[in-house]
């Protein structure tokens, strides 16, 4: 008599954080004087075909990058265009997902680098790449080749809107394993963010709830990126001597939020929200 086989489930590769966010920007040379000009990220431009937008690329440290591309429309609300997870084999991250009934690209993308990448949505319609870095790249320390002017060196948290936590909770948490480690709202008797960690890493996506139609500026604040600064104080004291070089920019003033941390908000000229927040708690 014949042994039953039984199919090993699919296992999932690591997801080890953000990789890169990448937006959209009306005016390129605006923007670069925002993220190289104030913010200190030195500026990679990257080649493209003759049809594609341009990419200008801001290292942040040896794992995370911010990336820019020209052409928003005008009326278009939207500009984040994707958020990258890092993992350590694309290829199994693909089956994966494949193997739990998710819509997936027939073969990953190569870039001329080498990189290994494929993009699915979440159930909201975000945009979310994963990429395996070359095996070179994956050793070095997140901290390795951070620029000394940046005035952060590491992505600590990308916020997306979420209309229904139910749906997005099927994918985050229960199909590719990111853990609940916060929430939050204002007043306290309300939720109005969900902090969601990746599975094998300390980077988080932030639920940012919403009920219903959001405007531009709304959604220019909600779709955001946290840099993590470990004095708020040295990067104002940074910030303040770029604030005319080489155009004049308005800081706001540190604010503690929520979680009981100093936080800057800072937006790019498309208004995307740039936020800067210590790693700790005030004592």
């Amino acid at each position: 008599m014949g042994a039953w086989v039984w199919a090993q489930p699919t296992p999932r590769p690591a997801i080890l954080g953000i990789s890169h966010v990448a937006f959209q920007v009306k005016d390129l040379s605006k923007a670069i004087n925002f993220y190289h000009g104030l913010l200190g990220y030195k500026p990679t431009r990257m080649r493209q075909k003759n049809t594609a937008p341009e990419q200008v690329t801001f290292k942040v440290n040896g794992r995370q990058h911010l990336k820019i591309f020209s052409g928003l429309p005008d009326g278009q609300d939207e500009r984040m265009l994707e958020i990258a997870l890092e993992v350590t084999n694309a290829e199994a991250m693909r089956q994966y997902l494949l193997s739990k009934g998710l819509k997936v690209p027939p073969k990953l993308d190569q870039e001329p680098t080498g990189i290994l990448s494929f993009t699915v949505e979440d159930p909201e319609k975000h945009l979310i790449k994963f990429i395996q870095l070359k095996q070179k790249n994956t050793s070095k320390s997140f901290r390795e080749e951070q620029l000394s002017d940046a005035v952060s060196d590491r992505i600590l948290h990308v916020g997306i809107t979420v209309a229904d936590v139910k749906k997005m909770d099927a994918f985050y948490l229960n199909l590719l394993d990111f853990s609940e480690i916060w929430r939050g709202g204002r007043p306290d008797t309300v939720i109005n963010w969900i902090n969601m960690r990746v599975p094998d890493g300390t980077d988080y996506f932030e639920y940012m709830l919403v009920s219903g139609p959001v405007s531009r500026q709304q959604l220019g604040v909600l779709h955001h990126v946290a840099l993590q600064v470990p004095s708020m104080q040295k990067a104002l004291d940074v910030l303040r001597t770029r604030l005319n070089d080489p155009q004049p920019y308005k800081l706001e003033s540190p604010r503690i939020g929520r979680n009981n941390r100093w936080q800057l908000n800072l937006y790019d000229p498309d208004g995307t929200r740039i936020e800067l927040m210590e790693p700790f708690p005030m004592r």
